[in-house]
């Protein structure tokens, strides 16, 4: 499909393409009769403004860049859904990059970001960002930036999370209180932050009870694939568990699924509890029990962070952390 351009309007009227340009921007040397037919003809066209361009002509950038990891994700795409809420609001557009939690796709998306001279960025980094170089290039580069979702503490910039060690130690310490001894924590790579403060809150949690902190109760696991391949062996052994703790609730869905194929009561047998509340959850036989980590608001309160830092408030960098809630359903007791 052709793009139209203010070219294509005045060559339909036979006016010159300032006179659109002006007509366009509700000019007051342009009549209200020519302002109304630039309008209806640029609607009839089709017709869609470049943004991009538009900020370098009025020097006010409302363009932010959001770079996210997977889209089709729920967790994500609450998350994205708060930060549109509250740019719209605030008369700013997005500009979305997919990695698709690939470190060399991060790294080209936020240099084509750069490039584009955005107002602000706001990135969720991937599962195998460990150098950070590109991320202070922005710094460097005086955009305003904020992280969300996944940590990364030795930067200098706004981050907005979910309190994963809480959620991480109230549904740990629950599984406990109704009578699990042998909690398993299956886990994303402790390269990320994220997993490794869920892992401390379950650490913790046993640790008040008194437990013994078994490290073989530990696997990298966090996908429902790898789940459905790797729960079969651990619920044969001898040491198995009684509940398992996954770090997200397509983890969660794969062990309810092997559990069930061979044939384990659940929650008696065994207890599983997700973490992010995805629509999953209530989908499943036994509906999952899961941490709501609430994606919208981490988005919302993103995207209002880097709003201040664009408005000129704050000089020095925040960490808010967003409170994770417990949701008790049935697979576990």
């Amino acid at each position: 499909m052709k793009h139209i351009t203010i070219k294509d309007i005045a060559r339909e009227l036979n006016i010159s393409v300032s006179t659109v340009s002006r007509a366009l921007q509700n000019h007051p040397d342009i009549s209200e009769r020519t302002k109304d037919l630039v309008r209806d003809c640029a609607r009839q066209l089709n017709y869609k403004p470049n943004i991009m361009a538009s900020n370098l002509r009025t020097s006010k950038n409302t363009t932010i860049g959001v770079v996210i990891p997977e889209l089709n994700h729920h967790f994500f795409s609450s998350i994205l859904d708060g930060i549109e809420q509250t740019a719209n609001e605030a008369g700013y557009n997005i500009l979305i990059c997919q990695t698709g939690e690939d470190v060399q796709k991060e790294i080209r998306s936020v240099q084509t970001l750069i490039g584009s001279r955005v107002a602000g960025m706001l990135v969720g980094v991937s599962k195998q960002t460990a150098q950070l170089h590109h991320l202070q290039e922005v710094l460097d580069n005086s955009i305003p930036l904020v992280l969300y979702d996944r940590p990364c503490p030795s930067l200098p910039c706004d981050q907005v999370v979910s309190d994963d060690y809480m959620g991480a130690f109230n549904a740990v310490e629950y599984l406990i209180q109704t009578g699990k001894r042998k909690v398993m924590f299956m886990s994303s790579s402790f390269q990320l932050e994220v997993s490794r403060r869920r892992y401390q809150g379950w650490r913790d949690a046993l640790q008040r009870y008194n437990m013994p902190i078994d490290e073989s109760m530990i696997i990298t696991c966090d996908t429902r694939a790898q789940a459905i391949i790797e729960t079969p062996s651990i619920l044969k052994q001898d040491n198995k568990p009684d509940a398992i703790f996954c770090v997200n609730d397509d983890c969660a869905s794969g062990v309810l699924y092997a559990a069930q194929i061979l044939g384990m009561k659940i929650p008696d047998e065994l207890s599983i509890c997700g973490f992010s509340n995805a629509p999953l959850c209530r989908n499943t036989y036994p509906m999952l029990s899961t941490v709501e980590q609430h994606g919208v608001e981490i988005g919302k309160h993103a995207m209002s962070r880097l709003l201040k830092r664009l408005n000129g408030y704050d000089r020095i960098a925040h960490t808010e952390m967003i409170a994770t809630d417990l949701i008790v359903r049935e697979t576990t007791k």
